[in-house]
């Protein structure tokens, strides 16, 4: 069975789509986010073993060239995360969709669905089909974060048991968006319309980052591929520094007056729902 590495598992979100939600993030992604706020989740561990001397709780051990992680022992300080320097993370574990699914099941009382996320969760289409399935059997939801560089419609058993997509708009132009994240805004765009269009496009969302990008184009390009769709949202996400790489804590944030000013350019464009967070 197809396994897929597993970053994180967040038993309870609400803001990772509609209600409350575990959300699964998994390893592995094919853009470079600049800003990213999640570094750790981009790449897969090398296995230099530069976290090892850094692990205060002996979680990670190094075992035939390997980091061998054990959860158990992880006291979560991330000094690993710090030390590494592939963004990477040695706290991830390989699991197959059954293995998820056993391990996420014991929340279904309290939930409305699952997230999954990343990294970029959409790279691994057989692990989410067989996910979503039991999840669906289960009554429960199922929602994709992300990035839209997979052309989701070419997998059309997948979209059969995904329930909503939310699809991120990094940036307006083509040259903003290679230089933000490496590569082009078009598909991101593509994966928009064909969703709106199918009925399966919860919210996109663009992250605001003051003078690397020009957010009112971002803005007005995104407002203008679901203002026909009245009941797709905008989620306006305000840079933070949290978690961001080193090189990227210096820069400001944006503004409640530069957040509201794009919030109306959005409503003036026919989007019926803004959200700022």
């Amino acid at each position: 069975m197809e396994a897929v590495l597993v970053n994180k598992i967040i038993p309870f979100s609400c803001v990772d789509g509609f209600g409350n939600r575990t959300a699964i993030f998994l390893q592995g992604c094919n853009q470079d986010c600049q800003y990213c706020h999640n570094p750790e989740t981009i790449h897969l561990c090398t296995h230099c073993g530069a976290c090892v001397a850094v692990c205060p709780a002996g979680a990670l051990s190094l075992a035939k060239g390997k980091v061998v992680y054990d959860p158990g022992k992880c006291c979560g300080c991330d000094s690993c995360l710090k030390a590494c320097a592939n963004d990477s993370s040695p706290k991830t574990q390989q699991m197959t969709a059954g293995m998820v699914y056993g391990r996420i099941q014991g929340y279904f009382p309290f939930i409305d669905g699952i997230t999954t996320s990343g990294g970029e969760c959409a790279l691994y289409p057989g692990f989410l089909t067989k996910l979503y399935r039991m999840v669906k059997e289960r009554g429960k939801t199922t929602y994709m974060d992300t990035n839209g560089q997979v052309p989701l419609w070419d997998f059309k058993e997948l979209l059969t048991v995904t329930d909503q997509t939310m699809i991120d708009l990094k940036a307006g132009t083509k040259e903003d968006h290679l230089r933000l994240t490496g590569r082009s805004h078009e598909l991101p765009v593509e994966n928009i319309l064909r969703m709106a269009e199918i009925g399966k496009l919860y919210e996109i969302r663009t992250v605001v980052v003051p003078d690397i990008v020009d957010n009112r184009k971002t803005v007005e390009l995104g407002s203008g591929l679901i203002s026909g769709y009245p009941q797709v949202r905008y989620k306006l996400i305000k840079y933070r520094h949290y978690g961001v790489r080193k090189a990227f804590s210096n820069i400001r944030e944006p503004s409640d007056e530069m957040m509201e000013e794009l919030r109306r350019a959005a409503v003036s464009k026919g989007v019926k729902e803004v959200v700022i967070v």
